[in-house]
């Protein structure tokens, strides 16, 4: 692969590029940009999927980030539900003996600094946060084989499944057996980014920290060697007699300290600022918007 982290971004002309950001460290991303000392090596492509390097590897400022993927990258959303140990026993359940899957569409993918606009259907309807690790897959295939699940990854990312519970959980809404697919498919409900990093650093993102905060107040905190399922297992299980296309991303299950989870919940309210932030990938952090 031609980069070790990419981020999708505008220079000083205006010109939306790839590149390779130019730092040690992932939390060094926005600060940079911050003081406008920000710079990437240019890649070559208009694809995330199909970059190259350039022979000069030319070295540009970065004007703007904007977000890494966009609904046109990615051909479907593949989430995994219960796959935290904390978190299952929050919900006063039981391990399942496989990955629990639902999809969310491409148009819920939004950047990692978007507003969440919530549309009128989904307003005042139990709005929660569920900070996850996201898989970005860059090379289609079926049948994948553990061994052989990290060569068909591009990278990592932080991301928020973002979920409407009445539509999820109430019978007046969700009917009688509780559905998660339309409570969580809304445009921008998940917001990804701000960058893809590859597993040539994090290998299977098998220890990384996760934090999710709602304005300020710290509500999620636990780490990714807490999955049920690890990306390798994922990976493979999600291809099996099934092909995982290019650009799939693969959200892998939320800790606990969900609102849902909560005595009293504390869901989200219009104005609300969510971060997830993830060691080594950096942060989403995005307002909610009613629209």
């Amino acid at each position: 692969m031609s980069w070790s982290r990419l981020i999708r971004f505008l220079d000083s002309s205006g010109a939306t590029s790839f590149g390779d950001p130019c730092i040690s460290k992932s939390e060094d991303l926005i600060p940079l940009l911050t003081q406008n000392q920000l710079f990437a090596i240019r890649l070559e492509g208009v694809s995330p999927f199909e970059l190259t390097r350039t022979s000069t590897d030319e070295k540009v400022r970065v004007e703007k980030l904007l977000g890494v993927l966009v609904p046109d990258d990615v051909p479907v959303i593949k989430c995994i539900g219960l796959n935290y140990m904390k978190h299952i026993t929050e919900l006063g359940r039981k391990p399942p003996p496989y990955p629990s899957m639902f999809m969310k569409p491409a148009p819920a993918i939004s950047a990692f600094n978007d507003d969440i606009i919530v549309p009128p259907i989904a307003q005042n309807k139990n709005l929660d946060y569920e900070g996850e690790l996201a898989i970005v897959i860059n090379k289609t295939g079926k049948n994948i084989s553990k061994g052989d699940a990290l060569s068909h990854i591009a990278g990592y990312a932080p991301s928020n499944d973002v979920s409407a519970r009445t539509w999820q959980r109430d019978p007046l809404y969700a009917g009688h057996i509780p559905q998660w697919s339309f409570a969580k498919s809304f445009n921008t409900f998940a917001p990804l980014g701000p960058m893809l990093v590859s597993p040539s650093i994090v290998g299977a993102a098998d220890n990384l920290d996760l934090k999710t905060y709602v304005n300020g107040e710290l509500r999620q905190d636990s780490n990714t060697s807490d999955l049920v399922f690890g990306v390798t297992e994922l990976v493979s299980f999600l291809s099996q007699g099934s092909t995982l296309q290019k650009g799939t991303v693969i959200m892998t299950g939320t800790p606990g300290g969900v609102a849902m989870g909560m005595e009293v919940p504390k869901w989200l309210a219009e104005g609300d600022v969510v971060e997830v932030r993830l060691g080594g990938l950096g942060s989403c952090v995005n307002k909610v918007v009613y629209e």
